[in-house]
């Protein structure tokens, strides 16, 4: 088959088999919208954890301040889980880790985080071992 003598709608129908990830001359995809965002990322091996990203793709995440939630609750009891957390913030009686550099290369997802969460989240008490 010569390309030179497709009609216009074998031309459409093979470009709809390859759709475009672009707009003008600027890449998009679905992970570069979460760049330089705070985050809690929910994952299988790393639990759960809270942090700014730095990179990602479909392998993994890398997160810049990256906290764990041991235990958390979010601030407004109406709101459960850690997507309330997101929201609202996490209570004074949750269990946070120390601030670290975080690369979890592993499925993970991730949730927004409101500005007021995002204070809430990085001004949390260190949870401490006993």
């Amino acid at each position: 088959m010569n390309v030179n003598d497709l009609t216009i709608g074998q031309a459409k129908h093979i470009s709809e088999m390859f759709p475009l990830n672009t707009v003008g001359e600027k890449t998009v995809d679905i992970y570069s919208d979460f760049i330089g965002k705070y985050v809690i990322c929910r994952s299988r091996n790393e639990g759960i954890n809270c942090g700014l990203v730095v990179r990602l793709d479909d392998t993994g995440v890398v997160l810049s301040g990256a906290r764990r939630l041991y235990y958390h609750k979010p601030i407004n009891k109406n709101v459960a889980w850690y997507e309330g957390v997101a929201s609202t913030g996490i209570s004074n009686d949750s269990k946070v880790g120390c601030p670290s550099e975080k690369l979890i290369a592993e499925d993970y997802s991730l949730t927004l985080c409101t500005n007021v969460a995002k204070e809430s989240l990085i001004q949390a008490k260190d949870h401490v071992q006993a």
